[in-house]
């Protein structure tokens, strides 16, 4: 299945990292989503109900990324593929790539992060 819904640079601040400062100011975090999905039935339809809905994907990814602190960027995109998973049947699959701009490296780099990608059983 080549369809797919998109969110690209979500902004969201949150407390999440190894270093006892990122726990305590926090820092910017962006973050992409790709969700696999049918939109055969929505492209015919024209109808919300056929597909899921944008506002609905931001507003779970968003509230699972900052419920809670998270030491690792890898548990923080985790929490947010089991969410949209549990939340939206339609999905398929979903990839969860966490940008972490200002991660406390000693070097000059451009980006850093990563990207998961889990797939419902069955």
């Amino acid at each position: 299945m080549s369809d797919r819904i998109f969110v690209k640079g979500l902004s969201l601040h949150a407390y999440h990292g190894v270093m006892a400062h990122e726990a305590k100011v926090g820092q910017s975090f962006a973050i992409d989503l790709k969700l696999e999905i049918d939109l055969a039935a929505a492209a015919r339809s024209d109808k919300v109900a056929d597909t899921v809905s944008y506002d609905q994907v931001v507003d779970t990814a968003s509230k699972a990324f900052c419920a809670q602190r998270y030491r690792l960027i890898e548990a923080a995109g985790g929490a947010v593929a089991d969410a949209i998973l549990a939340r939206f049947p339609r999905v398929r699959t979903i990839h969860v790539t966490i940008h972490k701009p200002h991660a406390p490296i000693a070097a000059t780099f451009d980006d850093v992060g990563v990207t998961l990608v889990r797939t419902r059983k069955g």
